[in-house]
């Protein structure tokens, strides 16, 4: 059994935001694949399916994003899986716009989401599907900007992003970690 969990803020005012990608690319996971994420316990929306045969469990803490660790913790304890069981799907201000890069395990890149994951399971031994949402404007705040909706030009390009992302998780559980990262992880994909 894998658990795969989305980041991003629970609430309609963040639906559309760029910190929400993770919500965004799990939900369209769950739509391919006919998972529902109807249940409503330990602090996430999720549900449970098969994706190429592989048993998951597919979620999205409504925690807000910097308590994000609360819910997995809940959901890793609940289900007897360790961290090498979870792939988790966050934004990235480090990657340009559309870039996927598929990481083993680390620090968290000044990501709020995932160090609260790391504090509340105890380290960062997990994978971590990281989609890319660009560095804001000169002048322009980080914690501001990744609360802001995509501009028109992102918007235009989003249904293909979250395509590659769920791609990228797909040929993970299907090929497994090296072969995804050989794909997804090269300059220009």
């Amino acid at each position: 059994m894998e658990l795969i969990v989305g980041l991003g803020n629970p609430g309609r005012e963040y639906e559309a935001s760029r910190h929400n990608i993770g919500f965004l690319v799990v939900s369209h996971l769950a739509r391919t694949h006919g998972i529902p994420l109807t249940e409503r316990k330990y602090k996430s929306r999720w549900g449970r399916g098969k994706i190429g045969g592989s048993p998951v469990i597919l979620a999205k803490p409504h925690t807000y994003m910097n308590l994000s660790g609360e819910a997995v913790k809940l959901l890793l304890a609940s289900f007897s899986l360790t961290s090498r069981h979870l792939t988790v799907v966050h934004d990235d201000l480090d990657l340009p716009f559309g870039r996927i890069k598929i990481k083993e395990k680390g620090g968290n890149g000044g990501h709020k989401g995932i160090q609260s994951i790391m504090n509340a399971i105890g380290g960062g031994d997990f994978l971590r599907i990281k989609v890319g949402i660009g560095r804001p404007p000169e002048r322009l705040d980080p914690a501001d900007y990744v609360l802001q909706p995509f501009d028109q030009a992102e918007k235009r390009s989003l249904g293909e992003v979250i395509a590659l992302s769920r791609e990228a998780l797909e040929l993970l559980l299907k090929a497994g970690l090296q072969t995804a990262m050989n794909l997804y992880n090269r300059t220009g994909t």
